[in-house]
């Protein structure tokens, strides 16, 4: 696994992404999921969540979600496609996203 740069790390993290199912998840599995940018590799996320939380973690699983079709004032658009990661974390290991998890 390469190395990543300190300034690659600060910026493969976008923010977390929380809904009912990732706090359901974050109980239960100790998964937490996080908006990256879309170019993220799985080792890079690894290591960004590692440093930034001093957590451990076992494994990341990543998702591409396509932008949804929408119409903005009756003209036909497209949402920005995004990615996100699930990332798993040691038994023991706990992340606080400020009272979120």
């Amino acid at each position: 696994m390469a190395a990543v740069s300190e300034e690659r790390i600060m910026t493969v993290l976008l923010s977390p992404h929380v809904s009912e199912k990732t706090a359901t998840s974050a109980d239960r599995n100790n998964q937490h999921v996080f908006r990256v940018v879309r170019d993220a590799k799985k080792h890079e996320i690894k290591q960004a969540v590692e440093k930034l939380f001093d957590v451990k973690v076992t494994d990341v699983n990543t998702i591409s979600m396509k932008g949804k079709r929408k119409t903005f004032g009756g003209r036909p658009g497209r949402r920005a496609a995004w990615k996100k990661a699930v990332v798993t974390l040691e038994s023991g290991s706990d992340i606080n996203l400020g009272g979120f998890s």
